[in-house]
């Protein structure tokens, strides 16, 4: 199901500074929400995952699933993405997100979707669209990630030669079955793991 809401009333997280490293907003910054329920990613993890994706990013569309501030998403804008889709189950977050886009002058290219993880994949398939890359950094210990993998790949929802990169507790890395993926790289920062998934070959 997706919801749209009246704005909610946005609590910003103290002490947490973001920012864009690089493109069109480099050194810019932007609110975290308040709250346990988001983990923005680390500036050192970010700046890792974009230098091994680097040239994937110019046009592409991307899908920020578990979006919380819109961190990844709004990166890849700055970075020369045609496209980022920014989902989120929380109205706080979908709003934070929205206005982050706003003060960092890149809500042109983005899209905001305040809807639980399997309905907006839903939504977005049934609209046609396909992705190039896919951001997932849900609760570690949710499980969610895996079922959101299934669902990208076997609903076609990625393109031909896309990446699906999925951040993780380096103690519970998403317990994947067989599938149309194969695991690309897996690294290390901290507690922090980072696997990424492309297309097996000859999918």
């Amino acid at each position: 199901m997706l919801w749209y809401s009246a704005a909610p009333k946005i609590k910003i997280a103290e002490g947490i500074d973001l920012r864009i490293i690089s493109g069109s907003a480099r050194g810019r910054s932007f609110d975290a929400p308040q709250g346990r329920d988001t983990r923005p990613t680390l500036d050192r993890v970010k700046e890792a995952i974009f230098g091994s994706i680097q040239f994937q990013v110019p046009g592409a569309v991307v899908l920020d699933l578990f979006s919380g501030s819109g961190n990844m998403g709004l990166e890849a804008l700055s970075r020369g993405a045609a496209k980022a889709i920014c989902v989120d189950a929380s109205p706080v977050c979908a709003a934070l997100i929205r206005k982050n886009g706003e003060k960092l002058g890149l809500g042109e290219g983005l899209r905001v979707l305040n809807a639980d993880y399997r309905a907006a994949l839903s939504s977005i398939l049934a609209e046609g669209q396909r992705v190039d890359l896919v951001f997932l950094d849900p609760p570690y210990a949710s499980g969610f990630a895996a079922d959101a993998v299934e669902r990208i790949f076997r609903d076609g929802l990625l393109n031909p030669g896309g990446t699906v990169v999925v951040e993780h507790g380096w103690d519970q890395p998403p317990q994947l079955p067989q599938g149309p993926w194969q695991v690309a790289r897996v690294k290390k920062y901290g507690v922090c793991g980072v696997t990424t998934l492309i297309w097996r070959d000859g999918e």
